[in-house]
């Protein structure tokens, strides 16, 4: 485990229970810290991401959308939850079952008649492999009429599954937002194209990031279905030939470029399940810079911010960011990070 996983902890008051748009603020009004790997750090807000941009640079943007994965049954006698982690096929997922002991291959009754059954261990405990007894195009309506966004336990109030969506987003799939692109509001997005920052899109639908009790994901065992399509690859290359700079929005999105890359700097379309896990030794061949959220110490997510900029200097912006209030999760504020050669 990095240093930076140890070193600091979140006061309860920076947990952003709220949205801000329950907090009297636009979705891009939200706090925007700026770190260079030798530099200072810059305090902003996220209105103001042209100015750290140039002409030609290129953001790339998660367009999963979140389903609402929380689906509650009974079997026999006990009342069971649900909360779906993964796809592994049209009718089959990886999932979080709460409650007391869940037989195997015994039916968990859901609503509309509806069955899962339990196939046994998932990709990693305590995930369990369970299947739908649902015709395979009337998945997604199910869980959209019958299903509840994870809620955790700093949110204030169960928020609607509107509140956990980008305005962006396309493709059903996530489990949980991806939540680096909350921020994004029409308004900016206009303002971006205007001033010629260019933006491209892959899809990487998101697992559950936490198993309760402490529990949290391994990153080998947190495989994740991604798509980087042609015409995003093809929007890359142009802009590195151009000396230009590429920009996930996500460690979602850093993880399926990556998975994509190739050795020389180039990407190709790619498709499939990624488990790979970025840390302070992985080189980047594509990414120059990160627009993310502020991580637990807990997550993994925190070896990938360590590819960008040294473990010490993560730390000292990690503490930074406590000390002038910047607020965590998924409604919480963001920071931009560049790597050492995308500085300017």
């Amino acid at each position: 485990m990095s240093t930076a996983h140890q070193s600091f902890q979140i006061p309860d008051s920076l947990n952003a229970s709220l949205p801000a748009e329950y907090r009297g603020k636009q979705r891009d009004d939200v706090k925007m810290m700026v770190t260079k790997p030798d530099r200072d750090s810059y305090h902003s807000h996220f209105r103001n991401l042209t100015q750290w941009l140039e002409e030609g640079d290129l953001l790339v943007l998660n367009n999963s959308r979140t389903i609402p994965p929380v689906l509650y049954g009974k079997q026999y006698k006990q009342k069971v939850e649900i909360r779906l982690s993964r796809m592994v096929s049209p009718l089959e997922w990886d999932a979080l079952i709460i409650g007391n002991a869940v037989q195997v291959n015994s039916p968990i009754k859901l609503p509309n008649g509806v069955e899962i059954k339990v196939l046994g261990q998932g990709a990693e405990a305590p995930l369990m492999r369970v299947a739908f007894s649902l015709p395979e195009g009337e998945f997604i309506d199910f869980v959209l009429q019958h299903g509840s966004p994870v809620q955790y336990e700093y949110m204030e109030e169960n928020w609607p599954l509107d509140m956990f969506q980008t305005v962006f987003a396309s493709v059903p799939g996530s489990v949980e937002m991806p939540s680096a692109g909350r921020a994004f509001s029409w308004r900016l997005l206009r303002s971006l194209k205007a001033q010629g920052i260019n933006t491209a899109f892959i899809t990487l639908h998101t697992g559950l990031s936490y198993y309760e009790n402490n529990h949290w994901p391994t990153p080998k065992g947190h495989p994740e279905i991604f798509e980087v399509p042609a015409t995003t690859a093809e929007v890359i290359q142009e802009t590195k030939a151009k000396g230009r700079k590429v920009v996930a929005v996500g460690t979602t999105v850093v993880r399926a470029l990556e998975t994509a890359a190739l050795p020389n700097g180039g990407i190709q379309k790619a498709s499939g399940v990624t488990d790979l896990h970025i840390d302070g030794n992985t080189p980047l061949y594509v990414t120059d810079g990160l627009l993310t959220g502020f991580h637990e110490p807990e997550a993994s997510h925190l070896d990938m911010l360590s590819a960008f900029i040294p473990q010490e200097r993560l730390l000292q912006t990690y503490q930074e960011a406590i000390k002038k209030g910047y607020l965590w999760h998924e409604f919480g504020d963001v920071n931009l990070l560049f790597k050492r050669n995308s500085e300017e």
